[in-house]
């Protein structure tokens, strides 16, 4: 399916020197924000109240936001849970008070703003449940990356695989530096919006690099460049079809999600963005300068033909 065919090919290697020191530039950037300002992690990682809290009516989330944050709470996370007459809130670690001492104090508050509001369950998460968090969470990243690692190896050779796992890891590197840059909360929905991006924008590269490899048992006399030009050329509308379908749906979770689903959306958002500019604008120049040629695509097929025949 297709909404437009481009005739001319678009000469999308030309740019790539300015499109990569783009994304290295952008790389960079998040790296620093990163170390200088660090993620602004939620209580699932750094400890503390989860407090759950039905209502008889709608509950009034900014209400109570409000009378949080008078507690000396501004960090407060307070969402919807399940309906609107439940609310979900999470208060960061208080020196000299302990959980129960907390949850009291939050409740006396609530009480006053509103008689009907009971106390459904208090949790309390550690700060080493939380370290175990981040642990786990950066030790999901690694394990995903290697295992798109070998596929792409498998599927393609080395440096195709190289060239996309650096671009993928480009555009996880960028969207934690957004969440740095802009102190948004990082929860485990944006930890899991993380390791979506990760598996979804590699999607997009494979698509390439398939029609690059298509390209080169099609036009034999054609350079390398003028091959990855029309593979891309020829994926756009595809592109456009997929990742626009993908973003209103995620757009949709954006503005009327609530803020359960405000940051996973936003993540995806960016994730989407940046993952169709480093398939197409980063991935294909750095898998040209480290030397890919017909070799990398055209001999594994020739090595399967040959097995298949001998089985035959």
């Amino acid at each position: 399916m297709e909404f437009f065919r481009i005739r001319k090919d678009i000469p999308f290697m030309s740019w790539g020197r300015y499109t990569t020191a783009i994304s290295l530039l952008t790389f960079l950037l998040a790296i620093f924000f990163l170390v200088t300002r660090g993620l602004n992690f939620s209580v699932d990682f750094t400890g503390g109240t989860v407090m759950e809290v039905n209502y008889a009516q709608t509950a009034d989330v900014q209400g109570i936001r409000g009378a949080l944050t008078g507690l000396g709470f501004a960090d407060a996370s307070v969402q919807n849970f399940g309906t609107s007459h439940d609310v979900l809130i999470r208060l960061p670690i208080k020196a000299g008070l302990s959980s129960a001492q907390l949850s009291e104090q939050v409740m006396g508050k609530l009480d006053a703003l509103d008689a009907s509001a009971k106390v459904r369950r208090v949790e309390f998460v550690g700060p080493q449940v939380g370290d175990e968090l981040v642990i786990d969470g950066a030790a999901a990243l690694a394990f995903v990356a290697i295992g798109i690692v070998l596929y792409l190896a498998i599927r393609f050779k080395l440096r195709p695989a190289v060239a996309t796992i650096l671009a993928n890891l480009h555009d996880v590197v960028i969207i934690l530096g957004f969440f740095a840059f802009f102190r948004w909360e990082f929860s485990l929905s944006v930890l899991a919006a993380v390791l979506a991006i990760l598996g979804y924008s590699v999607n997009e590269s494979v698509v390439v690099f398939d029609r690059v490899r298509e390209n080169f048992r099609k036009m034999r006399g054609a350079s390398v460049t003028t091959v990855i030009d029309n593979a891309i050329t020829r994926t756009m509308s595809r592109t456009i079809i997929t990742h626009g379908c993908t973003q209103l749906m995620v757009t949709s979770m954006l503005f009327f999600g609530g803020e359960a689903l405000h940051y996973f959306a936003l993540a995806l958002t960016i994730g989407i963005i940046f993952g169709i500019y480093s398939s197409v604008l980063v991935a294909c120049p750095i898998a040209m300068w480290l030397g890919m040629s017909r070799e990398d695509f055209v001999h594994v097929e020739k090595k399967t033909q040959e097995v298949i025949r001998d089985g035959a």
